[in-house]
């Protein structure tokens, strides 16, 4: 049985003849939460859909739980970054998070009693129960988000990747998924997630710094540093702060709201 979540050696994946993410060696632990940080375009999303299965690896190996992506995906919860529903999409909220179910149903995806549980109980998790007959387009970011969520860990899975889930969401939306992540981990199972915010990286029990390559993959104290930090995202980008016992350095990050940068020991 294996105890890593993932492995990857000389790992390189493209989109045609585009690389996003040149030869990489990492290897992710079973259980606890993986951040995975970087820069616009750095490969964090792309990283997420190879664990995930969507997309086979250009060159070099990559494990999950043991096996392929692909021999693994019925046992991992892929969450997509929230985006926009096309007007008239009839979908309700019951119905979008019920698709969570879809891949252990038979043929005529008949609900039994225990699916119908999961997907009420996933619901009442991301508090969307008040929601349950309104359809997608008539809810706000944060409110379909928390959706989406309630979609994933109403699928049976032991891995649950998620894609920035807290980004640009209202407070009420990202403290109730924030909760979320933390029950997954504490029942066992290994959330990862990509993100632009240090500070959630730092929170995080592992994890993976991304610039178009893994530039560091371990625990947030050695991998967020500032030489690590300067080779991610360039000299320009990072700033003093604090005084001479506390100095601290932070992220000047451009392409994202300036409350979203916290500070980085």
């Amino acid at each position: 049985m294996t105890t890593s979540l993932a492995e990857a050696t000389d790992l390189v994946l493209r989109y045609r003849s585009s690389t996003a993410v040149a030869a990489s060696s990492f290897t992710l632990p079973m259980g606890g939460i993986t951040a995975v940080i970087g820069p616009n375009g750095s490969g964090k999303s792309t990283v997420l859909h190879a664990l995930s299965g969507l997309m086979a690896p250009a060159a070099g190996t990559l494990s999950v739980l043991g096996v392929s992506p692909i021999e693994a995906r019925r046992r991992v919860s892929f969450v997509l970054q929230s985006t926009a529903v096309p007007a008239g999409t009839p979908l309700t909220v019951a119905e979008t998070v019920a698709m969570g179910r879809y891949p252990s149903l038979g043929m005529l995806r008949r609900m039994r009693a225990a699916d119908r549980a999961r997907v009420c109980l996933a619901m009442r998790q991301l508090d969307i129960t008040d929601l349950a007959r309104r359809h997608l387009t008539e809810l706000s970011g944060g409110q379909r988000q928390r959706v989406y969520v309630a979609q994933g860990i109403a699928q049976d899975h032991r891995v649950l990747l998620l894609d920035e889930p807290l980004t640009g969401l209202d407070l009420v939306s990202a403290r109730t998924i924030d909760h979320i992540i933390h029950t997954e981990r504490d029942r066992g199972c290994s959330v990862v997630l990509t993100t632009h915010d240090l500070d959630e990286a730092r929170a995080a029990d592992h994890v993976v710094l991304m610039s178009g390559r893994v530039v560091a993959s371990g625990l947030p104290s050695d991998v967020l540093t500032r030489d690590n930090l300067e080779v991610a995202y360039g000299l320009g980008a990072l700033h003093a702060s604090g005084d001479a016992e506390t100095p601290a350095v932070f992220l000047d990050d451009p392409a994202h709201p300036a409350s979203e940068d916290i500070g980085c020991p």
